[in-house]
């Protein structure tokens, strides 16, 4: 089917108690073990870009890549762009047919990330395309995002925000770290609820990978509707490469240890999406 935007997708997922997973990809082999896992499971799901990614290729080529995929299925795919960090990268999104953009302006002062955010969201809204904002700073080192010890999200901060900007969803600081965790991570459930009560635009989890199955339920629970995941995912791939090259060291033809990798994430894929409680849901967010 056609890709679909992020609002709808999120907003079912809020009025029903679940999360969508959004899964960042690579390349070809990431791009169908995802779509694959959700057109199995039957769930709506989430592919992303982040600047870095864009960088290495462009946004055309990954826009092909996930339209073609998304072609071949009966589920709902979103293509969004991750920690977009600039108004030019989220316009060059834009044009070439993301459908959910991420304008992160939450290294900035929160005036400037309103006016940042809006800006974003003003040029997106005649096309009516999805626009994510972040306010606190989520922690850690993942590409060129660094957090650094983080900054966590203020509730009537949150509320005055979305009110400014109108964004469709709001990526908050309540403890998760982007890239390997070291150690147990601390969250914060009680302020994410408390920013529950006061905003209600769907919420977001960034840095998914490496948080326990129980936590992650637990802030669905709360109001988180997305969950963001990639580093589980780049180590799923390598892994399963690795792995390949390891059994069979004469390889020469790539497809043969990249459909490994492949697997592997597609696996990732699968268990993610269970915890977030979206499997049968396709139906109802293609609606």
């Amino acid at each position: 089917m056609p890709l679909v935007t992020t609002e709808k997708m999120l907003m079912d997922a809020q009025k029903e108690g679940y999360a969508v997973g959004a899964f960042n990809v690579e390349n070809l082999e990431m791009v169908q073990a995802v779509v694959g896992a959700a057109e199995e499971l039957k769930s709506p799901v989430i592919l992303q870009t982040s600047a870095k990614t864009v960088q290495y290729a462009n946004f055309s080529y990954f826009y092909s890549l996930v339209k073609a995929a998304a072609d071949e299925v009966s589920v709902p795919i979103a293509l969004h762009l991750d920690h977009g960090n600039s108004f030019e990268l989220a316009m060059q999104a834009l044009r070439v047919g993301y459908t959910s953009i991420m304008i992160d302006g939450s290294h900035e002062s929160f005036e400037e990330n309103i006016s940042l955010s809006k800006k974003v969201v003003d040029a997106c809204a005649p096309s009516r395309i999805s626009v994510e904002a972040e306010l606190g700073k989520v922690g850690g080192k993942e590409d060129d995002i660094d957090g650094g010890d983080g900054g966590l999200t203020e509730p009537l901060d949150a509320k005055e925000f979305v009110e400014r900007t109108n964004v469709t969803s709001l990526a908050v600081a309540i403890g998760t770290l982007h890239g390997i965790y070291k150690g147990v991570p601390k969250l914060d459930l009680e302020r994410l609820s408390e920013i529950r009560k006061v905003v209600n635009v769907p919420l977001v989890l960034h840095g998914g990978s490496g948080l326990s199955e129980e936590s992650i339920k637990e802030c669905i629970k709360r109001g988180i509707c997305k969950v963001n995941y990639a580093t589980e995912l780049r180590i799923a791939f390598t892994e399963g490469v690795k792995q390949a090259l390891a059994e069979t060291p004469n390889i020469i033809d790539p497809k043969k240890f990249t459909t490994v990798g492949r697997e592997k994430v597609k696996q990732m894929a699968i268990q993610k999406i269970k915890i977030c409680g979206s499997v049968g849901k396709a139906k109802v967010a293609a609606l």
